[in-house]
């Protein structure tokens, strides 16, 4: 119940426009001091992978002496705002993918994308969107959650696929398992096309790493699917990813994104430190499976493998 009545209070708030971050005139200058709040909200965007993160993140801030605890809301457009207010602290983000969300929340969705394939200039171009908002982005760590293209893996030893680059070689026309958009963005059909010469011959629409797209490559009606780097269900479909060996995709590294008034202190930055020295994106695929497949809980999958890394 009290998670329930947090939110309804956090929604509230978020809807009229009640604030406690930065105020309009003042932002583009941080004066005040990085805070040390004792008691954490840790946000969660509420899928699998988002709820796994807030559990690790809270644990550690716990295992370093805060109060914590963990609020769902599952829309950017909303968490985002009450991040930049106070009402939630510290959420888990994907550097690429949050710098071009609020390079379009500052400059309109029509703005030129900043997130790059480059780790390095994300970083900087998303530290500069966020400072100004009363937000601080900590260091990434190995993990990464970004598109990805899978075939099957029948099909990948027939032909020899290891790369996407492979795949453009071969001269083989594919069918390609996404989401709509595909047609248009960048980093799906036309970048194939561009970068590494696929023949793409049509977007099946049935979505990102749905199971009806998984089907789709298994039965061989596609040939490619896009998903993401984290997928952990693609051996039950008999899929293998091909790499993107020449780093078509964003750079969305795992990021923790802290309201810098109550949780910028080098206090917060160290508890979520420790996780980066551990966690990479084959442990983020394992968990997410767990979850995901075996059904246990994101709470007792994320404390079991802090246990078993040391970090608890």
């Amino acid at each position: 119940m009290r998670r329930r009545a947090a939110a309804a209070v956090l929604l509230l708030a978020v809807a009229t426009g009640c604030t406690s971050g930065p105020s309009l005139e003042n932002r583009g200058e941080v004066t005040a001091p990085p805070g040390d709040s004792k008691h954490l909200v840790v946000g969660s965007a509420g899928f699998t992978e988002s709820d796994l993160l807030a559990q690790m993140y809270m644990l550690l801030l716990k295992k370093a002496g805060y109060g914590a605890e963990i609020l769902s809301v599952a829309n950017r457009e909303l968490y985002e705002p009450a991040l930049e207010s106070g009402q939630i602290d510290v959420v888990p983000e994907y550097a690429a993918t949050f710098a071009d969300w609020l390079n379009a929340k500052k400059n309109g969705a029509d703005a030129p994308p900043v997130g790059s394939p480059d780790l390095a200039t994300t970083m900087k171009a998303l530290r500069t969107l966020a400072t100004p908002r009363g937000l601080t982005v900590l260091d990434p760590g190995k993990a990464v959650d970004q598109n990805a293209f899978a075939v099957a893996a029948s099909y990948a030893a027939q032909h020899r696929l290891k790369t996407l680059s492979d795949l453009g070689k071969s001269g083989l026309k594919v069918r390609l398992a996404a989401g709509d958009e595909c047609v248009q963005r960048p980093y799906c059909a036309p970048g194939l096309k561009k970068v590494y010469g696929i023949d793409v011959t049509g977007v099946d629409p049935k979505g990102v790493g749905t199971t009806q797209a998984k089907k789709a490559v298994q039965s061989g009606q596609d040939q490619l699917v896009l998903t993401t780097s984290t997928d952990a269900t693609l051996d039950d479909f008999g899929l293998v990813l091909l790499e993107d060996d020449k780093h078509l995709q964003n750079a969305d590294y795992i990021v923790p994104v802290v309201n810098r008034a109550r949780a910028g202190s080098e206090g917060v930055a160290a508890a979520l430190g420790r996780l980066n020295a551990v966690l990479t994106t084959e442990d983020l695929a394992s968990m997410n499976e767990q979850v995901d497949s075996w059904r246990r809980l994101p709470e007792d999958v994320a404390q079991a493998y802090l246990h078993s890394k040391g970090l608890l």
